[in-house]
């Protein structure tokens, strides 16, 4: 009787071919991932782009996309491509009027928004320069006014001190004089009463 179990070199062969098969399910499903991840515009020449139920104008039409709409793309066909609107409609379009980046009038109104933006940022900038240089301007004058004060203070006080030591002085030059004038005067009136009486 014989043996039904594969051989070693088949059981490789069929293992060989399922990591194949794997591999290929694998790349098909990253392609459909990142198509469906793709953007896609409407291209200048288009004024009006209908939208179909499927992939061919015998299709009913169920909407339309008009230049610088932008889409998503579900999936690619034989001159067609379904995708999904920004509405969140999906449906088929003719895949020549699409292009993988913004139309050139969409590039022009988003430089124009940005340079608006630009131009306000710029306008406030301007602003507050001129609002820092009067604050500026007042600090300066400010820390002027401070210093030439500082230096009357200063002054002031300098000359509080050396005139402080007058009244000192004065006073202790008077206390002098006035002991002075006592002593004078106590050693005369000693004097007198010292001296004898004579009677002729």
């Amino acid at each position: 009787m014989k043996s039904t179990r594969p051989r070693p070199d088949s059981v490789g062969a069929l293992t060989l071919r399922a990591l194949l098969q794997l591999a290929v399910m694998a790349l098909m499903a990253l392609s459909a991932t990142s198509a469906q991840a793709q953007k896609a515009w409407v291209v200048d020449r288009a004024v009006n782009l209908t939208l179909r139920t499927g992939a061919g104008t015998q299709y009913r039409i169920i909407g339309s996309l008009t230049t610088g709409d932008v889409a998503t793309i579900l999936t690619r066909g034989d001159g067609w491509t379904q995708v999904r609107t920004a509405e969140g409609k999906e449906g088929w379009v003719s895949a020549g009027f699409l292009q993988a980046s913004p139309p050139a009038r969409v590039k022009l109104e988003r430089l124009e928004r940005d340079a608006e933006e630009l131009s306000r940022q710029a306008a406030e900038l301007s602003e507050k320069t001129a609002d820092l240089r009067t604050t500026n301007d007042e600090l300066k004058s400010n820390d002027e006014k401070q210093r030439l004060e500082i230096d009357r203070l200063t002054r002031e006080n300098y000359q509080l001190s050396a005139g402080a030591r007058w009244p000192e002085w004065i006073t202790g030059a008077g206390i002098v004089l006035v002991g002075m004038a006592l002593g004078a005067l106590l050693g005369r009136n000693a004097s007198r009463r010292r001296q004898p009486r004579v009677r002729l």
